[in-house]
């Protein structure tokens, strides 16, 4: 049997929200395997994960950038909150947003390699500004984003323009898009942090997982079997409404979907990009390592 070792433990916790005690019993039933033990703990009703990505804490700073009708999401992230207040590393984020737009898309290192000013490669300054300011400094993801029509951005927790901890951008299919709306739902976005576009636009394993576990789960409750399948069409489609933009409330009027909204105003959503500083990055705890080490040995 695979050894549950405290990283374990903790990163499952910090990926379901449940205790330490039923995520140390949820790795052993599953033999260690991550995914299985996050839908064990969903099945038991012990889990309230409706996303598989972790949202812990990292710092640094989320870039948007547009040029027209193409635009970029960068990530760069530092040890502190202190450096996403340094000009010096503002204004490298904000350069390096303009170079991300013209590089392969998603591609880090190639990125780094990019001429940066001079005979100076976006490496080279990296490390110059990690020897300057002190702190290990890392280029963690951009996206490129194109609009047929025209984009819209949201930065969440501004720090300077452009920069801050959520950082959104959304392509509509036609360029007359009111101004208010491209911006309302960038906002939404930053607030809700969708899945995916659409129904359609969900891989259909995910909603195949989704189902098995709230079948198992609704079992598990001792819901009767001839009534468990509509239950479980029932909570696919609050599911739905988590994860899929044009089935979600709009947040500022959450009579109607967003769906609903872009009909009202005749826009098309055809793609969108965010990114949420430091979502997945673990940081260490030392409190929370102890507390599992005494339960691991018992005490």
């Amino acid at each position: 049997m695979t050894e549950i070792t405290t990283d374990l433990i903790k990163e499952l916790r910090e990926r379901s929200g449940a205790g330490i005690v039923d995520c140390k019993k949820a790795l052993i039933e599953n033999n260690a395997d991550m995914e299985a033990a996050i839908d064990w703990l969903r099945k038991k009703g012990l889990s309230a994960v409706a996303k598989k990505s972790s949202r812990v804490t990292a710092e640094g700073l989320v870039s948007v950038y547009i040029e027209g009708n193409n635009g970029v999401v960068l990530e760069v992230n530092s040890e502190t909150d202190f450096v996403a207040k340094n000009e010096k590393f503002q204004n490298f984020v904000k350069k390096l947003s303009g170079i991300s737009l013209k590089a392969e898309n998603g591609n880090v290192e190639a990125l780094k390699s990019a001429t940066y000013e001079g005979n100076l490669s976006v490496n080279d300054e990296l490390n110059s500004l990690i020897a300057t300011i002190g702190e290990n400094l890392t280029i963690r993801r951009f996206k490129q984003i194109k609009a047929e029509g025209k984009l819209f951005s949201y930065v969440h927790n501004t720090t300077s323009e452009g920069l801050g901890k959520i950082g959104v951008i959304v392509a509509f299919a036609n360029e007359g898009t009111p101004e208010n709306i491209g911006k309302q739902v960038a906002m939404h976005i930053s607030a809700t942090q969708p899945l995916a576009l659409d129904k359609e636009s969900l891989n259909p394993a995910e909603i195949e997982r989704e189902r098995e576990v709230q079948k198992a789960k609704a079992l598990e409750e001792g819901k009767p079997a001839d009534i468990v399948d509509k239950m479980v069409e029932g909570r696919l489609s609050k599911f739905y409404q988590e994860v899929c933009l044009t089935e979600q409330p709009f947040i500022m009027d959450t009579d109607k979907k967003i769906s609903q909204l872009l009909k009202e105003n005749n826009a098309k959503i055809t793609d969108y990009a965010y990114f949420v500083l430091g979502s997945g990055i673990e940081k260490v705890q030392a409190d929370f390592a102890t507390e599992v080490d005494k339960i691991i040995k018992g005490e």
